[in-house]
């Protein structure tokens, strides 16, 4: 195994609400140096939740995405605030979200999503036994909330609208725990 570069400076280029660029100067062992640029998690990352309305059904989401511009198909997601829990983020952002709790949360994997420039993670957050509980939330307009027969999973995966990585491994994922 290589040894790890030396960090030889980090400098900020910009910093919004959900983004902080850095510029980041690296010593590798070899002596070559070098300068990446990164984007900087502000926080705990994010929850992906697979809502199981019973052991044949998933909950999917549709709503408005500004980085595609269009409505997508997702799985129910959301940033972990602040001295919350992933699971706790998952547990709020379903009622938030599709008006549901859940008796039993499980982790089943925490992905990277970019991890050549980005530190960020999403924990992929398995729901069961769900019970209706509805809590406000902070969406522009109300989401589409769509049961889906885990029989039709390859109807979801030709959709043109559901197309985020996440949600997709996070289908894999479901069914190695089922064990489908």
């Amino acid at each position: 195994m290589s040894k790890k570069p030396t960090v030889t400076r980090t400098e900020t280029l910009a910093r919004t609400r959900l983004f902080h660029v850095e510029k980041v100067g690296l010593l590798f062992a070899n002596g070559t140096e070098v300068e990446y640029e990164r984007l900087r998690s502000p926080g705990g990352g994010a929850v992906l939740i697979i809502p199981l309305l019973d052991r044949e059904t998933i909950i999917l989401i549709r709503e408005y995405v500004a980085g595609t511009e269009r409505y997508e198909l997702s799985f129910p997601k959301g940033v972990i605030e602040s001295g919350e829990t992933a699971q706790r983020a998952a547990h709020r952002e379903m009622k938030e979200e599709i008006g549901y709790g859940a008796r039993q949360l499980k982790t089943l994997k925490v992905l990277s999503v970019a991890p050549g420039y980005s530190d960020y993670q999403t924990h992929i957050v398995l729901a069961a036994e769900l019970y209706p509980e509805k809590l406000p939330g902070d969406e522009p307009e109300d989401i589409e909330v769509l049961p889906w027969s885990l029989h039709e999973l390859d109807q979801l995966m030709q959709r043109d609208d559901f197309v985020e990585a996440r949600s997709i491994a996070a289908l894999f994922l479901l069914q190695q725990e089922l064990g489908n």
